[in-house]
């Protein structure tokens, strides 16, 4: 329930960062989130690990992943179909996962990771199409990103989930502050920060409180708790959320070749995610047992 609760919110985020990206360029409404983010909590909560795991995390989590998918937002990226491309990092993260932690893929995640590459390749081609393909290239680089963090924290022993979550954040601001000055130059950042809007400024509020504090920390928990097969299925979730909020709100409907590729790229996640039940209570055993 927690992990559909997470997906829920996550789903719902993509649309609340491109409504609040209407007003606030993408590097610096990113350093605004994670600078909330970060404090006080770091004031209170102890490290949660090493420091080289916590800033990796940060690094790619955090900058990398939500860099990119800022920017790819702002550039164009419909925020329906952002969370649907985004699906790949369960692929990169069982690729990654099998060279980093030795995680053997199986015959049916081979097979699935193929399903999910014919559909994500129908959407790259419907929505080149239809829209400049560079927020979709980046968007993908979101996503291998976000799987690079996946795996630090599976092969990390992190004492808490919201402790990560407050001080990877603080690898952020600094430097994403810089790239915007440089990217959007002093007048545009000074006139953005003094001149935010309620949609800002709700957005910014959703964001940290819901989509950070809340959902990465739950999800970095389960993450460390159970193998990665265990949770990312729940993730299958985020696209139809995403879409229909982007529908709902901004009226953004996708077409029908990406629906039916992005079809497919589920089918093909759902065949390499969801391991039969024997194998995965077996996987997860030990693993739940090590953990505080």
């Amino acid at each position: 329930m927690l992990a559909a609760l997470v997906v829920l919110v996550w789903g719902s985020n993509f649309v609340v960062i491109d409504l609040g990206l209407a007003d606030v360029p993408p590097l610096l409404f990113l350093s605004i989130r994670f600078a909330l983010v970060a404090f006080p909590l770091v004031l209170f909560l102890p490290r949660p690990g090493r420091w080289r795991d916590v800033l990796l995390v940060g690094a790619l989590t955090n900058l990398g992943h939500f860099g990119l998918l800022y920017v790819a937002l702002g550039l164009g990226m419909p925020a329906g179909l952002a969370p649907l491309v985004l699906q790949v990092q369960v692929m990169f993260t069982l690729g990654l996962a099998s060279v980093a932690l030795g995680e053997r893929s199986t015959r049916q995640q081979l097979v699935g990771v193929a399903v999910s590459t014919v559909g994500l390749v129908v959407v790259a081609v419907s929505y080149g199409l239809r829209a400049p393909v560079v927020p979709l290239v980046i968007t993908l680089g979101a996503a291998l990103t976000w799987s690079c963090g996946n795996v630090v924290v599976r092969r990390a022993s992190m004492s808490s989930g919201l402790g990560l979550v407050a001080w990877s954040a603080l690898v952020v601001p600094l430097p994403a502050l810089l790239m915007s000055l440089l990217v959007d130059g002093p007048a545009q950042v000074t006139s953005a920060v003094t001149h935010l809007g309620w949609t800002a400024l709700l957005s910014t509020g959703f964001t940290v409180v819901a989509s950070s504090l809340f959902g990465y920390a739950v999800w970095n928990d389960l993450v460390a708790r159970h193998p990665a097969g265990a949770v990312m299925p729940f993730i299958l979730l985020v696209p139809p959320i995403g879409m229909a909020a982007g529908w709902i709100v901004q009226g953004d409907t996708p077409a029908v070749a990406e629906i039916v590729g992005g079809s497919v790229m589920l089918a093909g996640v759902a065949v390499a995610s969801l391991a039969p039940a024997r194998s995965r209570r077996g996987s997860e055993a030990p693993q739940l047992s090590n953990t505080p």
